[in-house]
């Protein structure tokens, strides 16, 4: 894999970062530690964490932000302002007033399934799915798995009706 993206943006941070062929990321942007799929597009004002897999052809839209833990399959559309969470119970310090370190604290892994569709403004909570061809709503906030081929919307994030797109939630090959 190539260790820079296919264009010359000004004003990003790409810190150990592993990306395909024919990979954009634009300007002011902060990638550290991740993987990033041949064909993925990467807006402005967009943080990904170390540890973040992103797929194929995805489209990641600007001011959102990818927190460690975060796998991203292929194909996937998130939208802008995006929002994930990796920890049940966020804390800055500790009972003993001691500033919170990565040991202190539970990565809770979240899987966003290959052509899923993240709208703008949603939030994601750590430690859930959500599944192939699904759709989550602009401002959603999902709190718990979304099905393969559903929409979700509200907050919390409730079924809608199952996707007129993938209505089995069957992504079809690139």
């Amino acid at each position: 894999m190539p260790d820079t993206p296919a264009n010359d943006a000004p004003f990003r941070v790409l810190v150990d970062c592993e990306f395909g062929e024919d990979v954009l990321v634009y300007q002011f942007t902060n990638l550290y530690g991740c993987t990033i799929g041949k064909g993925t597009r990467v807006g402005a004002f967009v943080e990904i964490s170390s540890g973040v897999s992103v797929g194929e052809r995805c489209k990641i839209s600007s001011h959102s932000y990818i927190c460690d833990g975060v796998a991203i399959g292929d194909g996937v559309f998130i939208g802008h302002g995006v929002v994930f969470v990796n920890d049940k119970y966020p804390r800055a310090v500790n009972d003993d007033g001691s500033l919170q370190t990565g040991q202190d604290w539970d990565l809770l892994a979240t899987r966003i399934g290959d052509g899923a569709s993240i709208g703008s403004g949603a939030t994601i909570l750590g430690g859930l799915t959500v599944g192939e061809g699904a759709t989550v709503g602009a401002g959603a906030v999902v709190t718990r798995d979304v099905a393969p081929g559903t929409v979700v919307a509200g907050s919390p994030a409730r079924l809608l009706e199952r996707s007129r797109r993938f209505p089995r939630g069957v992504v079809p090959a690139a």
